[in-house]
Order: C-alpha cells, then sequence, then structure tokens
C-alpha cells in the first residue's frame, strides 16, 4: 500500500482527514491539536503524532507499505468503538442538563469540602 492508497482506504473506514497528516496530500482547513502524521525521511519513513505543534516519531519503517500498513491499523482500531454495551449520542445529549447539573453539584461540594478542611487548619 503506498500512500495514495492509504488515503483511500483511510476514507472508506470514515476516518476524519483531520486525525492524519500525510505527506503529498492537501491538509483539510483544520486539525486537533494532536494527529498522527506520515512522512518519508531520508533513510525511513516515520510515523508520529504532532501534539500541539511538537512532533514526537512513534516508529519508523524501512519501507512506505510498512509504515502505510502501520498507520491504517492504528488509526482504524482507534475509531473501533469498545465492546459491550454504549449509550447512543442521541442518549448522552439528552441527559446533557442532567449530566451538567451533577457535575455542578460535584464541583460545588468539592470546593465546599476545600473550604472547610482550610478553616479547621
Amino acid at each position: 500500500m503506498d500512500r495514495a492508497e492509504l488515503v483511500e482506504r483511510l476514507r472508506e473506514a470514515g476516518v476524519p482527514e483531520a486525525f492524519y497528516e500525510i505527506a503529498g496530500v492537501p491538509a483539510p482547513p483544520a486539525r486537533p491539536d494532536a494527529h498522527y502524521f506520515l512522512r518519508r525521511t531520508a533513510d525511513a519513513w516515520t510515523v508520529g503524532l504532532s501534539e500541539r505543534s511538537q512532533d514526537s516519531v512513534v516508529r519508523r519503517f524501512a519501507t512506505e507499505t510498512d509504515a502505510c500498513a502501520y498507520l491504517y491499523d492504528t488509526l482504524t482500531q482507534a475509531l473501533t468503538p469498545p465492546a459491550g454495551e454504549a449509550a447512543p449520542l442521541e442518549e448522552l445529549l439528552a441527559d446533557g442538563e442532567e449530566i451538567q447539573r451533577q457535575a455542578w453539584e460535584d464541583f460545588e461540594r468539592v470546593a465546599r469540602n476545600e473550604r472547610d478542611e482550610d478553616a479547621d487548619s
């Protein structure tokens, strides 16, 4: 597999283009703070992670084929939902106000406990 085929397969798998940067492939208008990259260096193909404009190499490969296969597996496995029952997005969104209310109550309880501890010391 080469870079062109990799991009085609990632698109077919539903991996958002913002999740990766591949040399020679046009970039989307925006990327998250962290995304994977595939680059050719002088002596290897490099797969890495760019986080807040800081690049770190994850693995180096002798061939483009091996690097592309690794990146494909990494990105498609990251998007595989965990096994078991998951709440549909609609349910989570419907419960959004309750989740936010509970979070504020938890925050206020912790803040109150910290104030009480400070007053005791």
